[in-house]
């Protein structure tokens, strides 16, 4: 199992839009999958990287630009299908406004007719392929969409930084999609890839009905009620390193977005400094070259502030707050476990029953029957040992296929978690990574600023001073 430090240093040390859903006193809707109005949040935020030490390089051309991680480097040599979601454009029906988006896949799969194809795609349609990957392997770890938020009475609803967002959280599941070693061979995401509408749309219409879903539904939530007897202690630990993992993501989520609040408005009191500097220079002869000089080297400041949010809110908030999703992904995944589980042992008591009754034969009942149609004690029973013999080989069988599911499933997700861990590890850290490059290039760029200030204006106070002694 993975330790949690990388989160717990970063609690204690305290692209576009971010994913991020404001209180709204009552004003989100719940919408159907056929409304494309999902998004994450129009609100701008970001948050401080960590520190750097004394004894760590401060220049990101000499150190942090050349960092490299391994996983990357193998991954990009053994990927063979290379998926990219951009050009989105807006739909306006008689019905409905919506967003698609082209979705470019370039592969050397022998198993697809061409090596690049080109299809359009619609929110709901990436909605319906993680459904079909869930169902189809329950206890796998399926990347998470962005969630589904809408503003009542939001005209600007489908403006830059809304599409923008949603873009970029669709390339980044499309592409771990593809990156998955069952995921990418499954025949939902070659339809997803491949597929003209029509031809999406009658794929769609080939999943279960609405009786069998509620039927899984039902079978699920009786599961839970019973619970499980004997989780095996490995599944134990991995639940509850995923509690403590939640705990923590959500904590990373709720500081970053108070900090991201502070410093957005700092920033916006920052923009107001450099006109003030400018209109006190009009008025103070004796101090306006001085004072245009804070000006300038505030307004520049504003520039290299406004482009270090804009870097935050493309790299560490989406990691961030896709793998706060993630957490609640990994919970359900447990839970369907843990209720397949639970139906095999619910299946084991009922047929320990049976074949209690295949031992216990009421004479009463026996002798009843015999009197009332005139036959043998003896045939009676040999008829309800049959009967008994066939109920106990139907439910072995159903036993059987039922343990079989949870050993296929149990060593599914126990790949799956190592292979998710090792995934999240690259992300976490490329995002930490990315974001202390951002802030040496930040610091590095408005020192270098203030430097030149205190340069100038050491260099004025010397000439002056030789004027005044002459």
């Amino acid at each position: 199992m993975m330790s949690g430090s990388v989160v717990d240093n970063a609690v204690s040390s305290s692209n576009t839009s971010v994913a991020i859903p404001r209180d709204t006193s009552g004003q989100i809707l719940n919408l159907d999958e056929d409304d494309d109005l999902e998004v994450f949040s129009k609100d701008m935020i970001y948050t401080d990287g960590s520190s750097l030490s004394a004894s760590m390089q401060t220049s990101p051309g000499s150190m942090v630009n050349q960092y490299k991680f391994e996983e990357e480097e193998e991954d990009a040599d053994a990927k063979d299908i290379f998926v990219t979601v951009d050009n989105p454009e807006s739909h306006v029906t008689a019905i409905e406004t919506h967003i698609t988006y082209r979705v470019v896949t370039k592969t050397t799969r022998s198993e697809f007719d061409s090596s690049e194809f080109e299809v359009r795609r619609r929110y709901q349609d990436f909605l319906w392929l993680r459904g079909r990957l869930e169902e189809a392997h329950p206890t796998l770890i399926v990347h998470p969409l962005p969630e589904k938020f809408v503003m009542k009475g939001m005209v600007e609803r489908f403006n830059e930084d809304f599409i923008e967002t949603r873009r970029r959280a669709l390339h980044r599941f499309l592409n771990k999609i593809a990156g998955h070693p069952i995921f990418s061979s499954t025949e939902d995401f070659k339809i997803f890839l491949t597929a003209e509408a029509g031809e999406l749309t009658s794929h769609k219409k080939q999943g279960p009905g609405f009786l069998s879903r509620v039927g899984e539904t039902v079978r699920a939530v009786a599961a839970a009620v019973r619970g499980v007897r004997n989780r095996p202690a490995e599944f134990t630990v991995m639940q509850e390193y995923v509690e403590a993992f939640s705990e923590k993501m959500s904590s990373l989520d709720k500081v970053t977005q108070r900090i991201a609040r502070e410093q957005k408005e700092h920033l916006q009191e920052l923009k107001e400094c450099g006109p003030t500097y400018m209109l006190w220079s009009n008025s103070e002869e004796e101090l306006a070259e001085p004072l245009k000089s804070m000006a300038g080297c505030l307004d520049r400041c504003c520039k290299e502030t406004e482009e270090q949010v804009k870097q935050l809110n493309d790299n560490l908030i989406p990691a961030l707050h896709e793998y706060v999703l993630c957490t609640e992904i990994l919970k359900a995944v447990l839970r369907r476990r843990d209720n397949m589980q639970a139906e095999c042992e619910a299946k084991t008591e009922a047929l320990a029953t049976k074949k209690a009754d295949r031992e216990v034969e009421s004479k009463v009942l026996s002798l009843a029957w015999d009197n009332f149609v005139g036959r043998s004690s003896e045939e009676v029973k040999q008829q309800k040992r049959q009967k008994l013999e066939g109920e106990i080989k139907e439910m072995q069988d159903e036993l059987d296929k039922m343990e079989d599911r949870l050993e296929w499933a149990n060593n599914a997700l126990k790949s799956d978690w190592t292979r998710w861990q090792k995934v999240m590890r690259t992300d976490l850290r490329s995002a930490f990574i990315n974001t202390a490059e951002r802030n040496v290039n930040y610091y590095e760029k408005c020192l270098a600023v203030w430097e030149s200030f205190l340069f100038s204006q050491r260099a004025e106070g010397e000439e002056s001073g030789r004027i005044d002694s002459s």
